[in-house]
């Protein structure tokens, strides 16, 4: 399959970006990676009037830290960047440690944070990530921009609250508190693969290791990252014990996910196991790293 004709511009700052999607609207598509767009457009099914290739727009490939301690990531910053960084590691570790699970190297040397992000495919990792980690995006347009935060971000399968006109110029991890712990957990037919299901666990505890804090999200199971609200609050002002954790992870499953779709690859009760699992493996390994005794 070839893809339908299109017209194609290769602007070199955010300025002439923008400038074009004010133009063309929803006629227009942006190109990074180009890891989803580019196979979408082959099979036709998406036909963009407009392809505007933003890879010479050096200032959006920057991977830095926040003036808070935390991580910003342009649009242009690869997956094999975010990898293999130092810094990601040393202050987003659930960032740095979801890359690897992302598709195959030769998917990751191309496609971007950002990107991933913009698709909000319900399978994706990041999305999940950035949901658990109570991040943002930047979205850029004509005469200024504005930060949404992860929950308001993704709207469903595919959709985000960015409107026709906006660039997603930048994601935002904040920093972990102190007696923090993370986890991801997924089960895919193959690495690589997308997951059949996954779960991402931030939690916080005080001194005494009583949970503060607590956030799992889903992802694979619904129309986007799928927080598991109850769950986490079960968990608040309690000592994170095995049986708490399993019953928070029963919760989330019955409770907090509504009903997993069904398709070759996975029945929906399938799925719903899969989540008390992975609840339950991700709350485990998040509390061990928040009481030291997983680093």
């Amino acid at each position: 399959m070839k893809p339908a004709p299109f017209k194609y511009h290769a602007p070199t700052t955010v300025d002439e970006v923008v400038g074009l999607l004010a133009e063309h609207g929803y006629d227009a598509k942006i190109l990074a990676g180009g890891q989803s767009l580019i196979p979408t457009m082959n099979f036709r099914l998406a036909q963009p009037a407009v392809l505007i290739d933003i890879n010479a727009v050096s200032e959006l490939a920057y991977i830095k830290s926040n003036g808070d301690g935390g991580l910003r990531v342009g649009a242009l910053a690869r997956h094999a960047e975010a990898e293999h960084s130092r810094l990601v590691a040393e202050v987003a570790p659930l960032v740095h440690a979801t890359m690897p699970l992302i598709a195959h190297p030769q998917i990751r040397n191309r496609g971007t944070l950002c990107g991933s992000l913009a698709h909000a495919d319900p399978a994706s990792e990041l999305p999940a990530v950035l949901v658990a980690l109570q991040g943002r995006v930047r979205a850029s347009r004509q005469g200024g921009s504005r930060w949404i935060a992860a929950e308001e971000f993704f709207q469903g399968i595919f959709t985000t609250a960015l409107e026709p006109d906006e660039l997603l110029a930048e994601a935002a991890f904040p920093p972990l508190p102190s007696r923090s712990g993370w986890a991801i957990q997924e089960v895919a037919r193959r690495h690589g693969d997308f997951a059949l299901a996954g779960a991402v666990a931030v939690v916080q505890v005080d001194e005494g290791g009583t949970c503060t804090a607590a956030r799992l999200v889903f992802f694979g199971v619904g129309e986007g990252p799928v927080l598991a609200r109850q769950a986490g609050a079960a968990l608040v002002g309690a000592e994170p014990t095995e049986q708490r954790i399993a019953d928070a992870a029963a919760l989330a499953a019955n409770n907090d996910v509504p009903t997993p779709h069904e398709d070759i690859h996975a029945s929906s009760a399938y799925r719903r196991h899969l989540v008390e699992v992975l609840g339950r493996r991700a709350l485990s390994q998040a509390f061990a790293r928040a009481t030291a005794e997983e680093r």
